[in-house]
This record gives structure tokens, sequence and C-alpha cells, in this order.
């Protein structure tokens, strides 16, 4: 690829060894003239690179190489072009940590040098300058080729790999990097490690089951008045408060009754008389119900709340007509009065 300026003073050497600080020897050091040309012969490498494999952007550029731990190898023949020289190709590598897997299945970690990137020119192609540049590198870095991974590897690459260093087949992998069989031969253990087993999920455990049972229990849980009746708080409470209206609970058994008097008995509103009792019993059941309809609470009781609309066993309203005294006349000027039991 020849160019407006001169490639024999951007390069020295025939083979270029280029890092991050974009500097090729000692002349280009120090001179920002002279590292504007290397960058711009590595963005034209890297454009026609893009263009021979049929990516959508390149991959080699003087801006990533800034960036980026790599190292790029660029020959040159400094005969052509009149002796200004020109720009043969180039050979990008660099490590990387990836995952593997090897003829069994086995996950591998590993770091590698691998091939990222490797053009030459159309013009100048099949005429061994691509064996060159490789032989360069692989003496440069002391590597067997075998042990290397190649990112994305082009038909021709894959079958100049084969031709000249007998690389094939290669094993399969998840990612778009190739390696081959002497790949997890031929290097030490320390260089390469098993990726341990992931655990699999367990199942996740809820709280214990005590935990689980004292919350039922909050949940569940009433005020005294609301409380269901087997709970030992409502036992306590309804022997303390026996003497309580039915208004301070909606559960209430039926009121203790004296035995039936003997046939033929008085009528005398006595304190043992059952009706009574049942009068009382009738009025404090009344004023209950009035009280409780009134009552509002989220912790109402169901069969507490059903005593609602249930009418009450007991005698009629008739039978409290018998309870009451004849009326007397006034000596005064008060109204009459009507005693209820």
């Amino acid at each position: 690829m020849e160019f407006p300026f001169d490639i024999n003073q951007l390069f020295s050497e025939r083979v270029s060894i280029l890092d991050q600080t974009l500097i090729a020897g000692r002349t280009s050091s120090g001179m920002p003239q002279l590292q504007a040309h290397i960058a711009t012969v590595i963005d034209e490498l890297g454009r026609a690179s893009a263009k021979a494999q049929q990516l959508p952007a390149s991959i080699t550029s003087a801006s990533k190489l800034r960036s980026q731990r790599h190292q790029l190898y660029l020959l040159k023949d400094g005969e052509s072009n009149g002796g200004h020289g020109v720009a043969v190709g180039f050979l990008k590598v660099g490590y990387k940590k990836l995952f593997l897997l090897d003829r069994q299945g086995v996950h591998i970690e590993a770091e590698p040098l691998c091939v990222l990137d490797f053009y030459i020119a159309e013009g100048v192609q099949r005429h061994g300058y691509g064996l060159e540049l490789f032989d360069f590198m692989l003496q440069h870095k002391n590597l067997e080729p075998v042990v290397m991974a190649y990112d994305r590897p082009s038909p021709k690459f894959l079958s100049f790999l084969a031709k000249h260093y007998c690389l094939t087949p290669s094993v399969p992998q998840a990612n778009n990097f190739v390696v081959f069989e002497g790949f997890f031969l031929n290097r030490p253990a320390a260089q390469l490690r098993k990726v341990p087993l992931r655990k699999p999920d367990g199942e996740i455990k809820p709280y214990s089951l005590m935990e689980r049972e004292v919350v039922l229990r909050e949940q569940l849980a009433r005020p005294w008045p609301f409380a269901p009746p087997h709970s030992p708080q409502r036992s306590v409470s309804s022997r303390c408060s026996h003497s309580l209206s039915v208004g301070s609970s909606p559960s209430r058994g039926l009121p203790r009754t004296s035995p039936a008097p003997a046939s033929g008995g008085s009528r005398d509103p006595s304190p043992q008389s059952p009706l009574i009792e049942r009068c009382r019993a009738r009025r404090s059941s009344t004023l209950g119900l009035v009280a409780r309809s009134s009552l509002y609470s989220r912790h109402m009781d169901s069969r507490a709340a059903g005593l609602l609309d249930r009418p009450l066993p007991g005698l009629s309203l008739s039978h409290f007509h018998l309870l009451m005294p004849p009326r007397r006349k006034a000596s005064t000027g008060r109204p009459p009065m009507v005693t209820w039991c």
C-alpha cells in the first residue's frame, strides 16, 4: 500500500513493532509529524483489513492501539515505490482472558496470546509476505502457533495455518475464538485453570416453622372483646367479668335461671322468681344488642355478629304486662310513673 510520504523515514526496520506509544524506532520519537504519519498508515491498513473481511467497522486503528495493550507488527517493502517504500501488511496480537472448552467439554480458563487481526495487501498476496511476518512474530514471542488463540479467523487464514503449521482440526468453542487440539496439551498446568462448577441453586428456605406459627398467631389474634371463646385471654376475662352486662362481650351464654317453682306457686315478684330473672335477662340482652349494633371493629367475630339478627330465646313482650303494678292516682301534679322490671 503506497502513501504520499516516505515509508522508510517512518519505519527503519523491515518489520517494525508498534505499541501504545506509536513509536517505530528512534527516528519517530519526539516528532509529532512522523507519529501522525504512522497513525495514518495504521488507519488505512485497518480499513483495508475490515473491507477484505467484510466487517462493518475496522477493528484496528491508531486510537484503539493507544487505548489497548496490544502489539502491531508492520511489514514494509523499502525498495518499492521509487525507493519510498510501501506498507505490505500488519499482524496485531494481544493477551486476552478466555473461557474455553476442551474435547471433553470441561471449562478451562486461560489467557493466551491471541491473533486479533492479520492482513496482507491484495496486490502482494501469495508472495510469502504473510509467512515472513507470522514467523517473525513467533520468534519474537518465542511461541508455537498451536498454543495461540485466533479471533474470528477468515477462511484464508485458516487455510494458511493448516498449510504452513498443520493446525487442524479446531476445537469448537462458544465464542469467536478458535483453538486447536494441541492448545490444551502443550501448555503448562500453571497457564490452564479449570473453572469450578457452579453450585446449583438450592431451594430458598423460608423462616422456621416456629416463626411462621408465631406470625400466624399474631395475625389471628384479636382484642379481648372479640377474641374467640376458646382463647386463654377470653376465658380469663370471662371469669373476671362475669357480672358485666352482655354489651361488654359479643358472645355470651344463656343466663342462669333458678329452678321452676312448684305448680300453683305465687306470682309475687320475689328475687327468686324465674319470671323476674327472665325479665332481667331480656332487658339486659336488649341493651346489649343496642350497644353491639352501634359498635364497629374489624375484629368482630362472625359468630358474634350473627347474634345481632338472631332472636334471643325468652318470653314475649306480653309477659311484661304481668309485672306492671297498677297505676296509682296522682295525688300531686306529677305525671304517673311506670315501673319496668
